[in-house]
């Protein structure tokens, strides 16, 4: 059996910000990567948070639709 890494884009329970604010999403979602850390694929689907883009995931961020 052959593992796979992941990122995990969004989820159900909620995450506290710096700020003080909460972000919550209707679902959970994964983007599978690859070993230097970009996405196996070249679609993501649906809103991303912007805590990828301080964890230096860009090209996720970049191919979302919509970051929050």
């Amino acid at each position: 059996m052959r593992s796979v890494r992941c990122v995990v884009v969004r989820t159900a329970k909620e995450r506290r910000r710096p700020d003080g604010s909460y972000i919550r999403f209707d679902e959970n979602a994964a983007v599978l990567i690859n070993e230097q850390q970009q996405p196996r694929g070249t679609r993501i689907f649906g809103p991303v948070g912007r805590e990828l883009r301080d964890k230096r995931f860009m090209r996720i961020v970049s191919l979302a639709p919509e970051v929050l």
